[in-house]
């Protein structure tokens, strides 16, 4: 570390990674419910599961953003974290929202909104740690001698992502209104806001790994504003079919978005090269291989499968069935939990002061992830070609055309499984890292 303050990241990666654990286990309760009678019916019903399951997502990739941030600023802008103390009570707050807003789920306790499940209370509670979490890191960034292209980028996402979730507070009597800005919370933030950050971060974490000249990254970032600005906007618009949206949505929308991933994987491919030319040794290869994971599966899972799901001819068919759930796994997983995971091996290192690091259990990791990810996505997808084809175009009932995807629920959690297991040996990792012995 260059300042003793960035160690105020830590909390933030030690609640982020519980989370994500704590997300695998609901996430293979919630796929057995698809293929076996479910006990825990009357205690943890379907819907409960899944939105347990998709919150424990965004709250963890919420908390690992913020303690990159909390990593990256301080040095970054050559000056101590603001305040530790507002770092410290941001994250009692928003720990005890998620708690909160978790039990409530099990009680039956939800604004009803899908993604957007926490009550108003729980919701103001996210905005205050929020505002506080901005005042910090623009207090600290204001000291700084020079401002730089990634300090921008990823301010500018954090704020990106503050305002937008002001769209999921409101309650609208008229419920195509209520869709209409509930996708300005949903698409803006993973496909506008997060996009920027993910950006910032991957620059950082490529300048400090690779010791590339800091003009190669950030002229990417400049590409990915102008195309998060362009883009990322537009194809909102994909989301648009049924809420009785003018037709031109429908090309523009499923178009546009496909673009979004590119600059990151441009920055790495570009960070790659340079690095092959100048016969730079990386010493930490776990970082190293997330980041250009990172970038290649982004740019698979959001771009190559969100291209296909989204055009128009293809959506009218597949829009909320499983072929929705293949895209939306993968491209979470490639584009934000892959940066989260990039940000926490780059970091950990140095935050225990460890200038190498034993990286058999990392790389293992990485490759169970990436690999049975991978699986699981072509399994949700053509489970999701089974139920389109039955459900949406022969007309064969909802629960029947259920039977006839059993067996790829039953492929989907045997990658899952897979899956678990890099993912806790990750977690394993995490907190057993130690130093290379001489």
């Amino acid at each position: 570390m260059t300042h003793a303050t960035q160690k105020e990241a830590y909390p933030y990666f030690v609640a982020a990674v519980l989370l994500f654990a704590l997300q695998v286990i609901l996430g293979l309760l919630t796929v057995v419910k698809y293929i076996w009678p479910d006990p825990l019916l009357d205690i943890l019903p379907f819907n409960t599961s899944r939105a347990i399951h998709i919150n424990l997502l965004v709250f963890w990739l919420l908390l690992g953003f913020m303690g990159g941030t909390y990593y990256m600023i301080p040095e970054e802008s050559d000056a101590e974290l603001y305040s530790p103390t507002i770092a410290r009570v941001q994250l009692g707050i928003l720990l005890a929202g998620g708690v909160g807003a978790i039990v409530g789920y099990l009680f039956g306790i939800s604004w009803g909104m899908p993604f957007l499940e926490q009550p108003v209370i729980i919701k103001v509670l996210i905005v205050a740690a929020a505002l506080m979490f901005l005042f910090n890191v623009f207090m600290t960034v204001q000291k700084t001698k020079h401002w730089t292209a990634i300090q921008g980028v990823l301010i500018g996402g954090m704020v990106f992502l503050a305002i937008m979730f002001l769209f999921g507070i409101v309650f609208m009597k008229n419920l195509a209104t209520q869709y209409y800005f509930w996708w300005w919370v949903i698409h803006l933030w993973v496909e506008g806001a997060w996009e920027l950050i993910t950006g910032a971060i991957m620059a950082f974490i490529l300048l400090k790994l690779t010791g590339v000249e800091r003009g190669l990254v950030e002229k990417w970032l400049y590409v990915e504003i102008a195309l998060v600005l362009f883009t990322g906007i537009i194809g909102t618009g994909h989301h648009y079919y049924w809420i009785g949206t003018p037709d031109y949505w429908y090309w523009w929308g499923g178009i546009f978005s496909a673009l979004e991933p590119l600059p990151i994987l441009f920055m790495v491919v570009d960070t790659m090269r340079n690095v092959r030319e100048r016969k730079l040794e990386i010493k930490n290869r776990v970082a190293y291989h997330w980041a250009i994971g990172c970038a290649w599966f982004h740019f698979v899972g959001a771009g190559i499968w969100g291209f296909a799901h989204t055009l128009p001819q293809v959506n009218q068919w597949t829009h909320g069935t499983q072929v929705t759930a293949s895209h939306g796994h993968m491209a979470f997983f490639g584009a934000y939990a892959m940066v989260n995971l990039t940000m926490i091996y780059f970091a950990l290192p140095r935050l225990k002061g460890m200038a190498d690091y034993e990286q058999g259990r990392g790389i293992f990791a990485f490759w169970v992830m990436v690999s049975g990810m991978f699986m699981m996505g072509l399994g949700f997808a053509v489970a999701g070609i089974v139920q389109t084809y039955f459900n949406r175009i022969m007309g064969v009932d909802f629960l029947t055309t259920q039977d006839y995807m059993k067996l790829w629920f039953m492929v989907v959690l045997v990658c899952a499984i897979f899956f678990s297991v890099g993912v806790y040996t990750f977690v394993y990792d995490f907190f057993a890292l130690k130093a290379k012995s001489a």
